[in-house]
Order: structure tokens, then C-alpha cells, then sequence
């Protein structure tokens, strides 16, 4: 049974910013039971605005009969620092002041994450992690984390995700984020402050997600006729909508600027000397389609980490294709996971 609970560190957080959080909360879950050897972990990194409850988003990997069976893996996802569901964020009591952090929140890095993570890792005692998998910003997350610390991951999953953010991607995010500064509720400190300007930010960013085929082929107008609604207009503020929903512009504003900043190779070389620290076995997955991570990023990724394999698969929906083309994504992980690999020697950490 799927369950959650949450991590508490009291320490001072020092961030790569120079910064520092007087401590923080993430909300993380388990599935499955961890083996006599603890050798069974799986470890989910989800994407922007995905949560810690995996097979709510990623169904066709998770569950009994799929490729990642609670039955046999004991698999774990925590909300990341910065989210908005249970882990400590923009909307979280700052403990010195005792009032939300809101626009005084500091901004975080991918690195800060997965630190984060990994003091996680260690509470609960986990040595190593068989298959670290993650998506899209979960998959830069899951490949900071095997540079980071290189002899906790035996085998890594890299999906839709680079090993720095380019240009190309800033500019989406800067553009989704200038819709945020354009509502005049954004300057307060309340909960739902820029909530307008998120519902337009979400709109923007499913221009990135998808593809011209894809809206071509499931929001064309049945008729030619002069409408007061397209199927695509309609589409695009329900989906605005939705994530309001659930989700925070402060969250939203924080996210986008964690991937901003992803690069693995500041501070240690350059990108290929950072890629080269890689010890995991490694399978980098790319989505034929994809213009927010275009495949050439992966190939780039692939080409650099030393036991790497890379797999492009084929999708109409572009960047989602990470989250629907599960089959095409289970069958290469099953080719991936059923080499026989020699296990490596777990070499404990010094902090």
C-alpha cells in the first residue's frame, strides 16, 4: 500500500545560493517493502509540477504487473524542496518569522533538491538505490544526484531532461513568468497572489509540452464554421484552470527558475568532466518530438557518461510524451533492467 509521510530536517540548510533555510519538511511516499539487503529501491524524481504520489501521473511504469511492481521494488518519491505538496516552499511558516515565506522565499537550484533528497536517503537508511528514474525537470534532478554523489545510484533512468538548460527553454519559462508579473495580485503576500497570471503561464507551457500535430489532431473544430469558441481556445483555458486548481504562482515562479539554473557542469569542470563522474549504468530517454528537450540534449547526455544507452522514442505528443508513451517507455526499460549487471560496492558518504 502506497503511503505518505514526511521528513524533517532541523539543521541549517545551506543552498548553493549562499542562502540558507533554517531547516525544512519533505513530504515523501513508499510503496512496497524494502528487502532484507535493501537492495530493491526505486527512486521517483517527478517533473514540474507532478507531486509524490507516482502512479498518479506515471500509471503505465507503477503498480502491480508493471515494470516498477510494488510487489517487488520498494519505491519512494519526495515532493521536492519548492513544490507545493507537503515539502517546504514559497507557502510554507518561515520559523523566524512565523508568517509564509511567499516573494521572500529563497530561490532554489536543482543541487539544492537533491540534497535534500539525499539527507532523505539516509534517514531512512537506504545504502544505495538500484534504479534512480526521473522526468523532465525529475530527470535533471536524477542525473544531478547521480554526479552529487555517484556511489549511491547503481542504475540511472534519464527521461525528456539534458544535462543543462539551454536558452531556448529560459525563454519559455521567462515568458510563462512575465504572464505572472502581469497580474496585479502578484506583488501581494497571499496565498493565491498571480493566480491569473499562472493560468496564462500554464498555457504558454503547453505550447513547449505539445506539438502542432498534436492540438492539430485533438482540437480541430469538427466544421469550418465561424465559432465564438475554438476547441483549441477552450482547451487552452482549461488547462489554465486546472492546474490553478491545485497548484501556486509561487511554486510555479520557483520551479521554473530551479530548471533556469540546472547545470551539472558549474563548479565541477565543465559538462562533459561533470557527465564523466556518472558511475550508474545509464539509460537516457529522449521524445522524437520534443521542443522543450529536444533529443540532440539527450545525445549529448548519452554520448558523455561512460556506460550509457540512449533510446529515442516516437510520440505525436511532443515533450508530454514522457508521461503517456509509457508502453514504448516500459518495453526500453525492460531491456535495460533485464542485463545482468555486477553489483557494485556501496561506499559510504563522509559529510
Amino acid at each position: 500500500m502506497l503511503s505518505g509521510r514526511v521528513f524533517t530536517y532541523t539543521d541549517e540548510f545551506l543552498l548553493e545560493s549562499g542562502r540558507s533555510l533554517p531547516g525544512f519538511q519533505l513530504f515523501y511516499t513508499t510503496w512496497g517493502t524494502l528487502n532484507e539487503d535493501r537492495s530493491n529501491v526505486i527512486w521517483v524524481c517527478h517533473a514540474f509540477t507532478g507531486n509524490a504520489f507516482v502512479k498518479d501521473w506515471w500509471e503505465g511504469l507503477f503498480g502491480e504487473g508493471k515494470t516498477f511492481d510494488p510487489t517487488n521494488h520498494f519505491i519512494v518519491c519526495a515532493n521536492s524542496l519548492g513544490s507545493c505538496y507537503g515539502s517546504t516552499g514559497p507557502l510554507s511558516l518561515n520559523p523566524d518569522t512565523g508568517k509564509p515565506y511567499y516573494h521572500a522565499f529563497p530561490t532554489l537550484s536543482v543541487l539544492d533538491a537533491v540534497k535534500a533528497f539525499d539527507l532523505l536517503r539516509q534517514e531512512l537508511g537506504i545504502e544505495q538505490i538500484d534504479v534512480l528514474v526521473g522526468g523532465s525537470l525529475g530527470g535533471q534532478q536524477a542525473l544531478e544526484w547521480a554526479i552529487e554523489n555517484p556511489e549511491v545510484t547503481r542504475r540511472l533512468v534519464q527521461v525528456a531532461a539534458n544535462s543543462r538548460q539551454t536558452p531556448w527553454a529560459i525563454a519559455f519559462h521567462e515568458t510563462q513568468r512575465m504572464a505572472i508579473e502581469q497580474d496585479v495580485t502578484w506583488q501581494l503576500d497571499t496565498d493565491d497572489a498571480g493566480l491569473q497570471g499562472m493560468r496564462t503561464a500554464r498555457a504558454i507551457a503547453l505550447l513547449s509540452y505539445r506539438t502542432y500535430k498534436s492540438y492539430n489532431q485533438s482540437q480541430r473544430d469538427s466544421s469550418g464554421d465561424r465559432k465564438r469558441h475554438y476547441r483549441a481556445s477552450t482547451y487552452q483555458q482549461y488547462q489554465g484552470e486546472k492546474l490553478a486548481q491545485r497548484f501556486n504562482a509561487f511554486s510555479y515562479w520557483q520551479l521554473t527558475k530551479m530548471m533556469d539554473n540546472h547545470h551539472v557542469g558549474r563548479n565541477r569542470g565543465g559538462l562533459e568532466e561533470a557527465l564523466r563522474r556518472v558511475q550508474a549504468e545509464t539509460l537516457v530517454i529522449g521524445v522524437d518530438t520534443d521542443v522543450l528537450f529536444p533529443v540532440n540534449e539527450q545525445r549529448f547526455v548519452a554520448r558523455h557518461i561512460s556506460n550509457a544507452t540512449l533510446q529515442i522514442i516516437n510520440s505525436e505528443a511532443g515533450h508530454d510524451g514522457f508521461l503517456l508513451e509509457t508502453a514504448q517507455i516500459s518495453r526500453a526499460l525492460d531491456t535495460f533492467l533485464q542485463k545482468k549487471q555486477p553489483r557494485k560496492t556501496w561506499i559510504p558518504t563522509v559529510f
